[in-house]
Order: C-alpha cells, then structure tokens, then sequence
C-alpha cells in the first residue's frame, strides 16, 4: 500500500521529540535504575529503565491523541488496537550502551501499513542527530546539516565492512556461516547497536547482520535502509517486519552474496 496521505515525516520527529525529553530525563543521570531485567536468548542481561516505560508510555499518548484507530506495538507494553495501520515503537534501543553513558542507542519510531514498513525514525538526542525515511527519501538531520541518505553500492566481499551487536550468539547458532562470513570481509565491527543500520544507510557500513531481533528492533530501520538503496531481509530472504535473523546490506548484489554464506558457508 501506498503512503497512508494523512501522515508524513512532521508527525514522526513530533514523537522523537517527546521520546528523546524523556529518554534524556534519566541519561547520564545518578537516578537512572534497572527495573527489570528480562533476559533473552544469548544475553544474560536485557534492562529496562525508567527511562524505557516514561518513552513508550508519552508517545503512545500522544499517537492515540492524534489517530486513535491506529494500533500500537512497542517493546514495554506491548499491542494495542487493530488497525491496518500499526506504529512500533523501540523507546530506548541499546539500553545497554544507555546504561554505560555511551551515546550508541536510539529512540526507535516505525510505520507499517498492511504488515509493510512504510515510514521510520532513529533519532539520538543526546548527539542531536536524527535518520529517517517518508515517501520522499531516506534522511539524516544534525548540527553538520541535512543530507539525503544513500547506501554504498558495488562494493567487492573482500572489501566489505560487516557489523554486527555482540559476538556472544555467535556459538549458539552453528547453522548459521557467521565466522566463514567474517573470513571473507574486510573487517567485522561489534557493539554498534542501532547506530550500525543508520552507518549502513549513510554508506559507511556494508553488511549488518543480527541473529535474533524483535519488530521493534529493526521495523523503524527497514525505511531507512530500503529508501536508501539497500536490502534487508530474513535469512530466507523474505521480508523482516516480523524479526528473526536479519541482514541488512547497501548493495543488492553483496546481499545475495552474503545470504548464500550465511546459510551455507
């Protein structure tokens, strides 16, 4: 389906405002606190602040003030409504570098229409610098200007760079070539969280790759790389609003490269 008409770029930076004030309350703070460690597959430690819920809990304010039909999933309350329309929300993505004081998370807003992202924000307040994507491009905004996003093309394996979060699920997932990929590339990067999919749609980054992500995780970044000029995908080669193992890459022919290793070394 086509951008939905009543919605546009303006309504996306509303809510990155109200989640980078509130993200920012507790950034770098001494009252900054765990509330709930949920651990998931591969990762011991998975927090949530009061940071997270204070995000989430505002934009979805101000999402049902605005379009009430419209439904809602995000990491800390889950679903809401039914609708075709569906914003998924990632209040702090990389609560673990948040936690550290590194500015390597996220504000995460993302639009899917029909099941399809159509729209997407990745906003750092703390930096000031925001990438997202509408119906007229893919974007980044910050304190050096305003530049049109666009993926690295026609770029050899061997001269690739490749990103992904943590080397810790490595191990435990044997049937996917992730060490037989690092062995054709370049150089492969770690800990880069959602900064490394927003690098790949500026063409600073080739390949990213996570082994297990929620829709919130990587719905609002899908636009951004798509309207770029890049591909993300499941490793079945399907589309990724569902999660799972991603790829992510800025040329189309890398992509299908990179897929044939991961599934089959």
């Amino acid at each position: 389906m086509s951008q939905h008409p009543l919605i546009d770029s303006f309504f996306l930076h509303e809510l990155a405002n109200i989640a980078g004030k509130a993200s920012l309350e507790h950034y770098r703070t001494h009252e900054l606190t765990v509330l709930e460690n949920k651990p998931k597959a591969d990762y011991q430690f998975d927090p949530v602040t009061q940071a997270d819920r204070l995000a989430e809990k505002l934009m979805r304010e101000h999402i049902t003030k605005i379009y009430p039909e419209h439904s809602i999933i995000g990491e800390e309350y889950g679903v809401t409504g039914d609708s075709p329309i569906q914003w998924v929300l990632d209040p702090i993505d990389g609560t673990r570098p948040f936690l550290c004081g590194l500015p390597l998370w996220a504000n995460l807003i993302g639009l899917t229409i029909d099941g399809k992202a159509t729209m997407g924000m990745m906003s750092q307040p703390y930096i000031g610098e925001r990438f997202w994507a509408d119906h007229s491009g893919s974007w980044t905004s910050s304190h050096h200007g305003h530049f049109q996003l666009q993926t690295r093309k026609n770029i050899p394996l061997d001269q690739a760079i490749l990103h992904t979060n943590s080397p810790e699920p490595i191990d435990s997932h044997k049937n996917i070539h992730f060490t037989a990929l690092t062995k054709r590339v370049l150089m492969t990067r770690y800990g880069g969280e959602c900064y490394a999919m927003a690098m790949l749609a500026a063409g600073r980054i080739d390949i990213c790759f996570d082994f297990a992500l929620e829709p919130y995780d990587i719905v609002p970044l899908i636009p951004i790389i798509e309207q770029a000029g890049g591909r993300v995908t499941t490793l079945d080669g399907n589309r990724a609003e569902k999660g799972g193992a991603v790829l992510a890459t800025g040329c189309p022919i890398l992509h299908e490269q990179v897929l044939d290793i991961l599934n089959h070394g």
